[in-house]
């Protein structure tokens, strides 16, 4: 029987987005906040029990963007490996992003656990598949180094051990480390919502901004923002807009490349034979440049995957998703899907996330595709910049703003303004570094 794609976020049937409670509009705050998603959240909530009056405008509903389109993997990723960034940045400085990226997985744990945010939280781990030799030999450096360096000491699998985590031959080994695990990003943004609104954050949906400008009519207003609801003036300002940055905040978007990550969910296969194909129920990787990311859904009744898109069609995108799925787990040529849907990631140039000052405005962006982490820990991070700044302000709990990020150069290209064409030469030319990378042995 052919099942109709439903073409909305298969963590949408629980928690769609929504409207803002409507609210008298404000002309002034002492910190605008332009995005509603888990970075805007995650500046909002520490800078409103500060004490200050924080405002956040959405332009669409809250849940609309990336924060609830993604799959729900606190993996914190980096796109370079230890070795690479010591060669970069040097040993030291290298350190400092592998112990940044777990203090940020750790500090989203004990936020979901401290505000008691019901968004099916899994301490599960994750098991990433090694599809050659090589790429199992630089998973064992990796996993050497993040041990070294931050105590989490991953298990490393020959093929032989797969079945411990997975019920598949695509893979010559892999490696699990229980640091990570899954949430429901629909239902945690919503959290952070009602967490935003009690500490008294108002936001308002459905408003767009057209101009941010930086004035200078007295130390309670360095900023006014034209925006579809009327203007507003602000002390600060913190753009928490990412992938989804447009024409209004120009500068940001010629220093992202934004690409579609899309996914799909299983029909319900039921938890039993769910386990019996990934019998740890953790979070899956491949060691691909364009490889997928997996797991079961919260309840352990369906299977999401997810990966790069590669085709502007969608039927051709939905079925190499499904392709995929099969090339992984081939028990299940037989199951339909009844999701697809996409967002959109971001990426600077350097492939590294940023947490930039320019001109006065805070820009913490450039998860590369690792969001679920990084977005609520940057946007904290903002939000403590902010702390710094303003005379009487309680910093709280929130820690110190200091971050590896903070001091990277955020660069753009000649003659880029924010459309990426050059991204499907990019996508073929990683695509073919993994089909000679599957040919070497």
């Amino acid at each position: 029987m052919q099942i109709r794609l439903i073409t909305t976020p298969y963590w949408w049937d629980a928690a769609p987005p929504a409207d803002a409670a409507p609210t008298e509009w404000q002309n002034s705050a002492d910190v605008v906040i332009i995005g509603g998603g888990f970075t805007g959240f995650g500046a909002a909530i520490p800078l409103a029990r500060a004490g200050l009056k924080v405002v956040i405008v959405e332009k669409d509903k809250i849940g609309a963007g990336a924060s609830t389109r993604n799959g729900g993997i606190t993996s914190g990723n980096l796109r370079h490996s230890y070795n690479q960034l010591s060669k970069k940045f040097g040993p030291e400085k290298a350190a400092k992003f592998y112990q940044e990226a777990h203090a940020a997985r750790q500090d989203l744990i004990s936020f979901i656990t401290d505000e008691q945010i019901d968004c099916d939280l899994q301490l599960c781990g994750r098991f990433a598949g090694a599809t050659q030799p090589r790429a199992l030999a630089a998973m064992q450096s990796e996993a050497d180094n993040l041990s070294k360096i931050t105590g989490v000491v991953p298990v490393i699998y020959d093929k032989a051990g797969l079945a411990a985590h997975i019920d598949s031959d695509k893979y010559c080994g892999g490696v699990w480390r229980d640091d990570i695990g899954g949430i429901h990003p629909a239902k945690l943004l919503a959290g952070m919502h009602r967490v935003a609104v009690s500490a008294g954050a108002q936001i308002f949906t459905g408003v767009a901004v057209s101009s941010v400008r930086r004035i200078e009519a007295g130390a309670d207003a360095s900023f006014s923002l034209d925006t579809s609801k009327g203007q507003i003036t602000a002390g600060h300002v913190i753009t928490a807009t990412n992938a989804y940055s447009d024409a209004a905040i120009p500068w940001l978007r010629r220093r992202l490349v934004p690409v579609i990550s899309e996914m799909i969910a299983t029909e319900e296969l039921g938890e039993n034979r769910v386990r019996s194909l990934m019998p740890s129920k953790s979070m899956y990787s491949e060691s691909l440049q364009i490889g997928h990311y997996f797991r079961p859904s919260p309840d352990g009744k369906r299977i999401l995957l997810g990966g790069r898109r590669m085709d502007s069609d969608p039927a051709i995108a939905a079925k190499r998703l499904r392709d995929g799925l099969v090339s992984i787990l081939p028990d299940l040529a037989d199951c339909a899907i009844t999701h697809h849907w996409f967002g959109f990631v971001a990426f600077p140039f350097d492939q590294l996330p940023k947490l930039t000052v320019h001109d006065g405005v805070i820009y913490p962006a450039g998860y590369c595709g690792s969001g679920t982490v990084w977005a609520r820990w940057l946007g904290q991070k903002a939000a403590q910049m902010v702390l710094g700044d303003v005379a009487g302000a309680s910093s709280g709990n929130v820690g110190s703003a200091d971050s590896v990020f903070a001091d990277l150069p955020f660069r753009s290209m000649p003659f880029y303004s924010g459309e990426p064409w050059f991204l499907p030469l990019a996508m073929r030319f990683y695509a073919v570094q993994d089909k000679l990378a599957n040919l070497r042995t």
